[in-house]
């Protein structure tokens, strides 16, 4: 392993994922996996600028905040990128009132956005909600816009739970855009815009960053942070 310090050189601030990097979800709101609660506190004795960046479209971003608190993370609501505020800046700018099939966790999110008479649909990790009958009203409320719009938080294909793996949004999304004929429009990780975001929030550059750090370190490495 290079030295911290040749491994940090040029770099300024470090984007932090959250679900399965800092804990795995779960029963009991999951745990916080093994020196992650250590690394993000020594990252951010350091001199380096820490953004935490989240796909989580379970819970809005004061729930995970609480949860990862709760956990032992030195972590606060206004540290965190998440999709769904995103998500509503744009629904927002566009005109667009969605048919929301998400999470009732993150539906507080979305309660200053109007929902009636949907021209779009906004698609999320709604876990259970993922019912036929639910995917079914999607579709059609697709199939008879002129244009239409699907957004998804994210298209990521799994993720990892204290039980096991779990089916993500992208496999959904997938379904709508093949059975709609379109290409969604992503909100979250990869988009570049999700990122460009992120950078903005803590004033750097891309080069200047390190994406998806390695929590899993060498403590005594790390001392020289």
């Amino acid at each position: 392993m290079a030295a911290w310090g040749e491994r940090l050189a040029g770099v300024r601030g470090v984007l932090l994922d959250i679900s399965g990097v800092l804990y795995d979800c779960g029963a009991g709101g999951g745990r916080a996996i093994a020196g992650s609660v250590e690394a993000v506190a020594r990252l951010k004795q350091s001199h380096l600028k820490v953004r935490f960046c989240t796909n989580d479209s379970q819970k809005s971003r004061g729930k995970l905040v609480g949860l990862l608190r709760r956990l032992g993370f030195d972590i606060s609501e206004d540290e965190v990128t998440s999709p769904a505020p995103a998500t509503c800046q744009i629904l927002k700018e566009r005109g667009l009132r969605p048919h929301l099939l998400i999470h009732e966790g993150v539906r507080s999110e979305f309660d200053e956005i109007d929902t009636s008479n949907p021209n779009c649909v906004v698609i999320a990790d709604a876990a259970e909600g993922f019912s036929y009958q639910n995917m079914n009203k999607a579709f059609q409320v697709l199939m008879e816009l002129e244009n239409p719009v699907l957004i998804s938080l994210g298209k990521g294909r799994y993720y990892k739970e204290t039980s096991g793996l779990v089916l993500d949004v992208g496999a959904y999304m997938k379904a709508l855009e093949y059975a709609c004929g379109i290409e969604a429009e992503v909100v979250g990780k990869p988009s570049p815009e999700f990122f460009k975001a992120a950078l903005q929030a803590i004033g750097v550059e891309a080069h200047q960053v390190a994406q998806e750090f390695e929590i899993a370190m060498s403590y005594d490495d790390a001392s020289t942070l």
